[in-house]
């Protein structure tokens, strides 16, 4: 029969309980005296074997609901678990403390419960696992549980990184020396490394991390072999598409380098995650089924005399039959409601008949359990060819009695009972009096103590302090301007080109360089043909860790579909998350690796900062540095593709990320002027921006640059070309993007059927125009008394004759942003309303932004002037058929 190990419960439908109990009788002894692996291999070659007879037998992922890890296979623990059960103590407080301090007289909130229940998995990390870049070492990458902030916090103020006024500045930094609500890197740039708060980003980018981490071993940039990537979650934080959207990639492509560490606390924000199920069970199977090595740390030590008692598996059997409504509601009571409820069979109440209420009250989680948590901890750091995600079973709000332990509420809760403060006080034995419990101490050790030496030991061991954050690296050398010489002539006759073309070329340019070509990143989605970039395929690789394991289809072309080791080129498919957290890796790999990269991302405009923008926003946090090149960009020049993928409003959402410069270029030369700018901001004086270009694929020709425009390039406007200077009739036309050269069409109108001059401006960037002219009005509000600024627009246009018309193949409100500039009569067309598929020539009528609409606008604007009669607008209006009684665009 089964022994204690191997308890088996006879099932109702059993046809021949002898025969099964002699099967696992042959089973345990296989397990006894050949081992797992054995037992293991055998019962795979059953299953096999079977399924080859015809049978379907279905996977199944989960296994019991007890810890993977056997006591006999536990990791023996090496820390004094005295002095960190202290320290943990007060670490828990403090992190409680600095949130009921901020909320003392404010109203700025804070999170208590979800450190609460997670303070163990950090505490044995940083004092066993988590090493800091050293001079021996390249150090891991954490990527901290946003709503644990404070916990982090807590344990720097206790080493001595944070003052008590930073602490009391917890979520108060306007004025200065605050500490940040989340981990944001942009707000303390030399201590945290990644934004996570946004749930679900930081399990996809931690997962694109560990394999960009792989590519630089890979390309021969850094040795990273040793490092690991280690991710905290909350397992509420799984149902984020975000989160388990990439863990199918993480196994395929072996990332051993990778730990994910999942706290199961059963706790939403608003209640249980799985009322009616188990999420660690669920989250095993999804883990597993994607290639993972699965750790569950579901039990506590204090369970495992109960588990040895469980002969015939009445207590597996019932740890399987709760649900986690049943178990968060227990630890919201006492020991003697889980005697009642759980221990309820006459099997499960003998189990623990000798028990007092306050024993079974004990029995702990494995998340909470130090020893438990380091065994995991050392398998996972131990395992060479899987990913593994840790699923600790916790408590939320862990000691926080009747002030939110286990309850609903517990998430929100940044206020405490007294009789609570006095329950945690005495839960976790610390050494305060009941009125400095009242004022909110903070706790500290001793300079010199026991205590503060083994936390500075542990991590002196470990390379240092963390988190940690790099914030400069070396500068790299950026090629003169000169080196894109062939794209300052212009086309030549005859020849046109799209600004994707030229995008191209100018990729290849600086591919070649010696300097700086290899640490270009190339990223790209499943559509390279479409922006005419398979040639890198050929010429520089798609990298995968394991190279071309078969021979391509298009192996006798010229530009065959190549993977190689030592790719350059990222192809994530069709994943445009997947391809922005490449992006972010690399362009914070002078951060994380002190190895700076130059990153390109191309992709359809419209699934940019639509469809990914809140990783963008991470990405800003995170000062990431490189190029979003959204391509087939413009709300008419994507002319087929219809309502859904035509951008008329990326460059909008651009300019709402303060640290992303963004323009849409008409010409080679002007993405050559801007990408050169970007390079040496970026890459050579270390600034932390980066760039979002628009480019089309739409072909025309491309003139020279006009002598002196690089300043105005950069700027954001330029002169493209002059009037006559003599004509008593003139406009002011800008544009950008290809509706410039609408713009420059209907100019010619102008001139050739009305006798009005105009001037051509080409607007590389309404954004950064309206950011300087804001910047002016600004200081000038400011400092009153000194001389005023003039504005880069008005200094362009206001001297000028005539009224501004400004076209744009973006929604009007970018434009706009520029007109509290221009102190003068000024019309702004752009393409609002739903997009559509016809022909360019056609949308641009429907959307009233084409050549003969700009001419209309700029009549009409010469009539208000008083300097033409409206009878001229009327002529034009019927020369150039335009239909009056056709809907605004905005509307249909």
């Amino acid at each position: 029969m089964p022994t204690d190990n191997f308890p088996f419960i006879a099932d109702a439908n059993d046809t021949d309980p002898q025969e099964t109990n002699e099967w696992l009788e042959a089973l345990e002894a296989v397990i006894e005296h050949e081992g797992k692996d054995r037992a293991h291999f055998l019962l795979e070659t059953l299953i096999e074997r079977t399924r080859s007879a015809g049978a379907d037998i279905p996977f199944s992922a989960a296994t019991a609901y007890i810890n993977s890890i056997s006591i006999a296979e536990q990791a023996q623990y090496v820390g004094d678990r005295t002095l960190e059960h202290k320290i943990r103590s007060y670490v828990r407080w403090n992190a409680m403390v600095m949130v009921l301090r901020a909320n003392k007289n404010t109203n700025v909130g804070g999170h208590i419960a979800s450190f609460a229940s997670s303070a163990t998995l950090y505490d044995v990390g940083y004092n066993h696992f988590w090493h800091a870049a050293s001079e021996t070492h390249g150090g891991d990458l954490v990527y901290v549980q946003g709503h644990v902030a404070t916990g982090i916090y807590a344990r720097a103020f206790m080493l001595g990184r944070l003052s008590e006024e930073q602490m009391d500045g917890f979520r108060q930094e306007v004025d200065g020396g605050g500490l940040s609500s989340y981990p944001h890197p942009w707000l303390m740039p030399d201590f945290w490394q990644f934004p996570t708060v946004s749930m679900g980003l930081g399990p996809i980018m931690s997962i694109y991390q560990a394999r960009f981490l792989k590519y630089l071993e890979d390309r021969g940039f850094a040795k990273t072999s040793e490092r690991k990537v280690w991710a905290f979650l909350g397992d509420g934080e799984t149902d984020e598409p975000e989160s388990l959207g990439a863990i199918g990639m993480a196994g395929r492509e072996n990332l051993d380098n990778l730990v994910f560490v999942i706290n199961c606390n059963l706790q939403r924000l608003d209640g249980p995650v799985r009322g009616n199920g188990k999420i660690i069970q669920e989250l095993e199977s999804e883990f597993r089924g994607a290639g993972w090595n699965v750790i569950k740390v579901v039990w506590g030590n204090r369970w495992d005399a109960l588990l040895a008692r469980d002969t015939e598996g009445h207590l597996r059997k019932r740890m399987m039959e709760c649900v986690d409504g049943d178990y968060q509601t227990m630890k919201a009571k006492d020991g003697a409601y889980v005697r009642e409820n759980f221990f309820n069979t006459p099997e499960l109440k003998a189990m623990v008949a000798d028990w007092s209420d306050k024993d079974i009250w004990d029995l702990n989680r494995g998340g909470h359990d130090p020893a438990k948590v380091y065994a995991a901890y050392d398998a996972a750091c131990k395992e060479t060819n899987r990913p593994t995600v840790i699923l600790a079973k916790t408590i939320k709000g862990y000691g926080m009695g009747e002030s939110g332990q286990a309850q609903n509420t517990t998430h929100q809760q940044k206020k405490m009972s007294h009789n609570s403060l006095l329950h945690f006080r005495d839960k976790f034995e610390l050494p305060i009096s009941d009125e400095d419990v009242d004022n909110l101490a903070y706790l500290t050790f001793p300079e010199g103590s026991a205590e503060q030496e083994y936390m500075k030991k542990k991590r002196e061991d470990l390379g240092g302090y963390l988190p940690a954050r790099r914030e400069k690296s070396e500068s790299l050398t950026i090629p003169d301007l000169a080196v894109f010489e062939p794209m300052m002539k212009g086309t030549s006759e005859g020849r046109e080109i799209s600004t994707t073309m030229a995008f191209v070329r100018l990729l290849n340019i600086l591919l070649k360089d010696k300097e700086i070509g290899k640490r270009i990143v190339p990223i790209v989605p499943d559509e390279s043909r479409t922006f005419g970039m398979e040639g890198l395929f050929r010429q520089l690789g798609i990298w995968s860790h394991v190279g071309q394991l078969y021979t391509p289809q298009d192996s006798d072309q010229l530009m065959f579909y190549k993977e190689d080791k030592n790719g350059q080129v990222l192809q994530e498919g069709i994943n445009e998350a997947g391809g922005m957290c490449d992006w972010i890796a690399a362009g914070t790999s002078y951060s994380t690796s002190d190895v700076p990269m130059i990153p390109f991302y191309i992709f359809y405009s419209m699934f940019g900062f639509q469809r990914i923008g809140d990783l963008i926003w991470a990405a800003a946090d995170q000062r990431a540095r490189g190029f979003l090149l959204g391509g087939t960009a413009g709300r008419t020049t994507l002319n087929g593709e219809g309502l859904q993928h035509e951008d008329g409003h990326s460059l909008l959402w651009a300019s709402s990320v303060p640290n992303c410069i963004s323009y849409d270029p008409t010409f080679n030369y002007e993405l050559a002027v801007i990408t050169h700018d970007g390079l040496k901001r970026m890459f050579q004086e270390q600034e932390d921006v980066f760039y979002y270009l628009t480019v089309m694929n739409e072909n025309y020709a491309h003139p020279a640059m006009p002598d002196g425009a690089e300043e105005g390039i950069i700027k954001g406007m330029y002169l493209f070309k002059e009037g006559a200077s003599k004509s008593k009739l003139r406009v002011q036309l800008l544009g950008s993007g290809t509706i410039f050269n609408e713009v420059i069409a209907a100019a010619e109108l102008l001139k050739t059927d009305w006798g009005v001059e105009a001037d051509l401006w080409s607007c590389t960037s309404f954004t950064e125009l309206a950011r300087e002219g804001q910047a002016c009005e600004r200081e000038n509000r400011l400092k009153p008394t000194q001389e005023k600024r003039i504005p880069y627009v008005s200094e362009c246009l206001n001297e000028r004759q005539g009224p501004v018309i400004v076209s744009t193949d973006y929604v009007r409100l970018l434009a706009d942003s520029i007109r509290p500039f221009i102190r003068k009569h000024c019309s702004i067309l752009g393409t609002d309303g739903f997009g559509r598929s016809d022909t360019r020539e056609n949308l641009r009528r429907f959307f009233e932004v084409d050549r003969y609409y700009v001419a209309i606008t700029a009549l009409n604007a010469l009539v208000d002037l008083g300097q033409i009669k409206a009878e001229v607008v009327q002529q034009a209006i019927e020369k150039y058929e335009i239909d009056t009684e056709k809907p605004a665009p905005w509307l249909v």
